[in-house]
């Protein structure tokens, strides 16, 4: 990091701290460290409060920490590099929803090579406590060895590395890797995977796709100028109105065909009716006032309503 100007106070450690939090946009790393919980309501009873459960789960998530501080690092490095975060945040009245904070590359607040040192660090740790999971994991299956490894090499690559995002494949990953990040250490600790628990995995992962989705409809100037193939980007204003009506549909199937077949509970949708209530008026006040942040914005409330719903549905089906 260059040296602080004269007179100028060099950044106390709470600062830094505070820097690096808003790089790895430390909200939504709490927030992908919900599907643990999630994971956890789904367990049979006798594993709910077992020692090796805690120990199994505490370890993922120290490396799921890791991975997501990876993606959000190595992504801000990217975004820096290419132009494409000076595009998407610093023109245009964007601070209200979408706070310039958020990006301490921007501010100055962080250097490039600093971020970029922490994001390889970061996916260190992750491999390190994702290693000792499966090490220590009652039922390491090895397809949910399979899943975690993939999830680490596919997730950091977003941005960085392959560069997925830029290859036309960010939104299959922004539904595939928040849902694996359920179905992993539900593997670790039981060697299965329940219908239940892969819909609650899906649907989670439809979660963060809702939230990307209308963020990269935002992004579409800056997206394309550095070649980003985001669905917004390769399809006309139209055709991405039908793309999100199309995932808004696809989410709420999830919901509704289930219990329809017999994979879930009959009452699986009631439980989740607030979900189908709020995704509707997600998309509707979209197609009304085409502001793609203010329906950004309601799909974080979206997400985390269904968070609270897929907990509900985990505990009645699995018994306390």
């Amino acid at each position: 990091m260059a040296a602080p100007t004269a007179g100028k106070p060099a950044p106390g450690v709470r600062s830094t701290f505070v820097s690096y939090a808003r790089l790895v946009k430390f909200q939504f790393v709490l927030d992908f460290c919900l599907a643990l919980v999630v994971a956890w309501t789904a367990l049979p009873p006798e594993a709910k409060f077992s020692g090796q459960t805690y120990l199994v789960l505490l370890t993922f998530v120290l490396g799921q920490i890791g991975v997501l501080s990876a993606v959000m690092s190595l992504d801000d490095v990217t975004g820096i590099k290419d132009g494409s975060d000076q595009a998407n945040y610093l023109h245009g009245d964007q601070s209200r929803l979408r706070p310039l904070s958020r990006k301490p590359l921007l501010t100055g607040a962080l250097s490039v090579s600093h971020a970029a040192r922490f994001g390889y660090l970061s996916i260190a740790w992750g491999v390190l406590w994702w290693t000792v999971t499966a090490l220590i994991a009652p039922h390491p299956a090895p397809w949910a060895i399979l899943v975690a490894a993939l999830l680490l090499t596919s997730s950091v690559q977003y941005s960085w590395g392959l560069k997925l995002s830029y290859r036309g494949l960010g939104e299959a990953l922004l539904l595939l890797c928040p849902a694996a990040f359920v179905v992993a250490p539900y593997g670790f600790l039981t060697g299965e995977l329940p219908a239940l628990v892969a819909v609650c995995a899906l649907l989670f992962g439809f979660g963060q796709l809702m939230i990307g989705a209308y963020s990269n409809t935002n992004d579409i100037e800056g997206d394309a100028a550095v070649g980003r193939r985001t669905v917004a980007v390769l399809t006309s204003p139209r055709g991405n109105r039908v793309f999100l009506g199309c995932v808004t549909t696809a989410n709420l199937a999830l919901i509704v065909l289930p219990p329809a077949v017999g994979w879930v509970p009959w009452w699986f949708p009631l439980v989740l009716l607030p979900v189908v209530v709020l995704r509707v008026r997600q998309y509707g006040s979209f197609l009304s006032n085409g502001n793609p942040l203010l329906a950004r914005k309601r799909g974080v409330v979206v997400f985390r309503t269904t968070v609270v719903c897929l907990l509900a549905a985990g505990l009645l089906h699995s018994g306390f």
